[in-house]
């Protein structure tokens, strides 16, 4: 397979207003892109639309996920095949602990993947792995999901669960957001662990610094619903000296 994820001529709009006008994206296995560009510029709705959030109309365009087309499934049906979303503002389950809700969700992916529960001494197991993973604390497998959380805490409860889940396509959305750089580099270095000739991801961010620890293959601009730019790291530096307003 030479193409995880393939976008073609993507329209996206809300309501009346069209916020991606004609995306062209294609990943393929064991890379990791970073798509970057100002606010507003469509890289959330880019996001929202691979993940199946609603309020999003797609109007044209095609999106292949392992060729298989993606706009058809649910949101759960696309986690189950291995699309992880990091959350730029992560949700509070006040209710629910860690523990419980990731073995749930471990689980309901198992199942659709036709595996069998894993026992409860094998999850934990896992779970205890991970949380070193992300210098997580222990204590924090009974607490609350994000209930209480700082917002570093959050972005690291995120990172850990996508270790836990074990996705094939890792979509970031602006998980550096209010990071300090303790926190990006725990948020990195869980990221980087997870790295493989199989796995791929998508890092979109409007800042570089998460891209100093996170050394993407590929970078494009997104401004104004359109990819504007592709390159290497050097778009980078680029965007870091002259801003996005060159594009």
């Amino acid at each position: 397979m030479d193409k995880l994820l393939e976008i073609k001529n993507l329209h996206v709009k809300i309501g009346d207003k069209e916020i991606l006008k004609g995306v062209d994206l294609t990943i393929g296995p064991g890379e990791v892109h970073a798509v970057m560009g100002p606010n507003g510029a469509g890289k959330s709705t880019l996001s929202a639309v691979l993940t199946g959030r609603p309020g999003y109309e797609v109007t044209e365009g095609s999106i292949l996920y392992k060729g298989e087309n993606l706009l058809e499934k649910t949101p759960e049906e696309r986690a189950w095949a291995g699309i992880f979303l990091s959350f730029q503002y992560p949700i509070e389950i006040p209710g629910v602990t860690i523990t419980a809700f990731m073995k749930a969700a471990v689980n309901a992916k198992r199942k659709a993947q036709g595996l069998p529960e894993l026992k409860a001494g094998d999850f934990l197991k896992q779970m205890k792995e991970k949380m070193a993973l992300v210098q997580m604390k222990p204590e924090f497998a009974r607490r609350e999901v994000n209930v209480g959380f700082s917002g570093g805490e959050k972005k690291r409860n995120e990172i850990f669960q996508m270790a836990l889940l074990d996705p094939q396509l890792s979509i970031l959305d602006e998980t550096d957001s209010g990071l300090d750089v303790d926190a990006l580099k725990v948020v990195a270095d869980g990221v980087n662990s997870l790295r493989s000739p199989e796995k791929s991801a998508v890092i979109i961010t409007h800042y570089q610094k998460l891209l100093e620890y996170v050394r993407p293959d590929v970078v494009h601009v997104l401004k104004d619903g359109r990819m504007v730019k592709t390159g290497g790291r050097e778009l980078i530096d680029l965007i870091e000296s002259q801003g996005f307003d060159q594009f």
